[in-house]
């Protein structure tokens, strides 16, 4: 499933963290609002990635009809786009409880987040940062065509707290300050 949207990405991507893996409610980092998380998540219905089952007493609800009431969970090919395998139940409620008991130990790494996309402009500042030499506002204006205001809160922003990344940055004599992804210990 290649094709996926960022918005798709982040609710799989979250069900899978969550025991059991439900859908509902949105991830804290999605922006969008109500009506936005409901066409995502029938989007992720129509494609199989998740259904509708009776909710259990005390899940999150999707839906309320007169006879039941429903939450979305994934289906075994939703569990399977997000990478988690297919186990016995006991097997995966031990597995999600220490992938959980880990998950709010340590922040997730930036090899397990979203990346930018290929051929975006942000992906470029990234490949920009990733040089060995790094690189200074002016280049990076240069290079995207961006605000310097622009490109700050991009590196502040979608590269450092969306994407996790380390950007350093410091005084280089005849350049100015450079920005760098840092190498992660």
């Amino acid at each position: 499933m290649t094709d996926l949207t960022d918005a798709q990405l982040l609710f799989l991507t979250a069900a899978g963290q969550r025991e059991p893996t439900l859908l509902v409610p949105p991830p804290k980092t999605f922006k969008g609002n109500k009506a936005t998380a409901t066409r995502v998540l029938n989007s992720l219905m129509k494609r199989g990635l998740a259904a509708e089952r009776p909710a259990e007493e005390g899940e999150p609800l999707w839906r309320e009809d007169d006879e039941q009431r429903l939450t979305l969970a994934l289906t075994a090919a939703g569990r399977k786009a997000v990478g988690l395998e297919e186990a016995t139940p006991a097997a995966a409620t031990k597995k999600a409880a220490k992938a959980t008991k880990a998950a709010k130990a340590e922040p997730t790494p930036p090899s397990e987040r979203a990346v930018a996309k290929k051929g975006t402009k942000l992906a470029l500042l990234s490949d920009l940062l990733r040089r060995k030499g790094g690189a200074t506002i002016e280049e990076a204006v240069k290079a995207t065509g961006w605000q310097p205001h622009s490109i700050r809160g991009a590196i502040s922003g979608a590269l450092k707290k969306k994407l996790g990344l380390a950007v350093a940055s410091e005084p280089v004599e005849g350049r100015g300050r450079v920005y760098r992804i840092a190498a992660r210990a």
